[in-house]
């Protein structure tokens, strides 16, 4: 099944016509670290995943882009800190030198907190919808991003400190990688007022499909290419991360994945109404390519 593209050719080109810096002259090399960054390209998924969301629930993909462009702001915001040196110190993200290698350290660290900031200031000033509502989204993005979502699964990442075993394994991920893929979801409902049976079919969905993604990063960091990955593969075993691979073997982890894929499309036939898009998203993540 086709990546929905259409939807990823709307998110990039409303991405690109952001701009950061245009009050302060003197900022200007700031703003151009951060869209450097932002615009090294990808298949933008949460974005995608958002104005997916939104087609699937009637809506115009229009009015939440956004709240997309918010999501994918942060996302690049984390990977430009997830490349540092005193991360995962990477020197190719994109198939392209990382925030750091082409702008120096300091810029990288100030292009990443920049990106999060404006995040923020950009879904409040410039999404239409009930006031109440977005303020709920934007509570939801915030939450999943902090110390109970994305930030609090890096630490338990970087600090040894999930619980050992299965359960620890998931939770680090649905922490670190889920609740931000499954903000893309949730934050769309939000702002749509969506509430009853339907919206716990799609916030299963949401849930999975971030398990799954993570599962197959990891087995690809094991059997892609750089080129394919744009990025070093290898770089979890080089810092001695614990992954799917590492404590279940690399055919434990594509049984994993294969079920984790059963149960997001599972969840998603669950979810009434919901678009074609969302199976295209969910099957791409699960056959992405080595």
């Amino acid at each position: 099944m086709p990546y929905p593209d259409e939807l990823r050719r709307e998110v990039e080109h409303y991405l690109e016509g952001l701009r950061f810096s245009d009050e302060e002259e003197v900022t200007g090399g700031l703003g151009e670290a951060m869209r450097y960054s932002l615009l090294a390209g990808g298949k933008r998924i949460r974005p995608v995943l958002a104005l997916a969301t939104a087609r699937g629930l009637g809506r115009d993909t229009r009015e939440l882009l956004p709240l997309a462009a918010a999501i994918e702001l942060i996302h690049t915001y984390s990977l430009i800190h997830d490349d540092l040196p005193a991360m995962d110190d990477d020197d190719l993200r994109r198939g392209r030198p990382t925030c750091h290698v082409a702008f120096g350290e300091d810029v990288a660290i100030l292009a990443g907190d920049g990106l999060y900031a404006e995040a923020f200031r950009h879904v409040l000033t410039h999404q239409v919808g009930e006031p109440a509502r977005i303020l709920e989204a934007v509570g939801e993005l915030a939450a999943a991003t902090g110390v109970n979502g994305m930030v609090g699964g890096q630490y338990l990442d970087v600090d040894r400190a999930a619980p050992a075993g299965a359960p620890g394994l998931r939770r680090l991920h649905e922490l670190k990688t889920g609740r931000l893929i499954g903000a893309s979801v949730e934050c769309v409902l939000l702002i749509a007022g969506m509430s009853g049976p339907a919206t716990n079919s799609y916030r299963g969905f949401a849930a999975e499909l971030g398990v799954l993604f993570q599962i197959v990063d990891d087995i690809l960091d094991v059997t892609g290419t750089d080129d394919a990955l744009g990025k070093p593969r290898g770089s979890d075993e080089r810092h001695g991360k614990r992954t799917y691979v590492s404590e279940f073997g690399l055919d434990g982890a594509r049984e994993l994945a294969a079920t984790s894929h059963d149960k997001a499309r599972t969840a998603l036939a669950e979810a009434d109404p919901a678009g074609p898009e969302l199976e295209q998203i969910t099957d791409f993540i699960y056959t992405r390519p080595s």
